[in-house]
């Protein structure tokens, strides 16, 4: 059997591999770079018997790779807006001022931000994911979209005094 037709059978064993273990168009982009790697790195290999496991054992590690980033970005910790939990309308009145200062806080602070970062709040609020945040806005690199994020959210944080919450009693 040729070398190529060796890869084309082992493309669809990775595909299948990182489908049980990752969404569908990630499973076949994650193939392709495995196969590219395959063929840049080890063209002395031909057999299916070396092939196969240096495959998965790629396709294993790139997927780590993958987990790790999306950990380290927080996709994994996106809170539905629907998750968020309303006042509770029986609250004390300590709590209810607690909650009206908060809020009076956070509507003086949000004129305060720069176009960008109203947008990409606003983006959040809607729900729509980095990625899908990264599209709308237009951005050639997901990580610019988190750096936006993560000083979008301190600059609030400082605007509204250097905290979400009110001081503790």
């Amino acid at each position: 059997m040729q070398r190529e037709e060796v890869l084309a059978q082992l493309r669809e064993r990775i595909v299948r591999f990182a489908a049980s273990h990752y969404a569908g168009d990630a499973a076949e982009d994650l193939a392709q770079e495995v196969l590219l790697l395959l063929h840049e790195k080890y063209p002395h290999l031909a057999r299916v018997e070396d092939l196969l496991p240096l495959s998965l054992q790629i396709a294993r590690f790139k997927l780590m790779s993958l987990r790790r980033k999306a950990v380290r970005h927080g996709e994994y910790s996106q809170v539905s807006i629907t998750d968020i939990p309303l006042p509770d309308p029986e609250a004390s009145p300590a709590d209810r001022l607690e909650r009206k200062q908060m809020l009076e806080r956070l509507m003086r602070a949000i004129p305060q931000l720069g176009e960008r970062c109203r947008d990409l709040m606003r983006l959040k609020l809607q729900g729509k994911s980095f990625p899908e945040i990264q599209k709308i806005m237009g951005v050639a690199a997901i990580n610019t979209v988190y750096t936006w994020d993560h000083r979008c959210r301190k600059n609030l944080m400082d605007l509204m005094g250097g905290d979400w919450e009110p001081k503790p009693r």
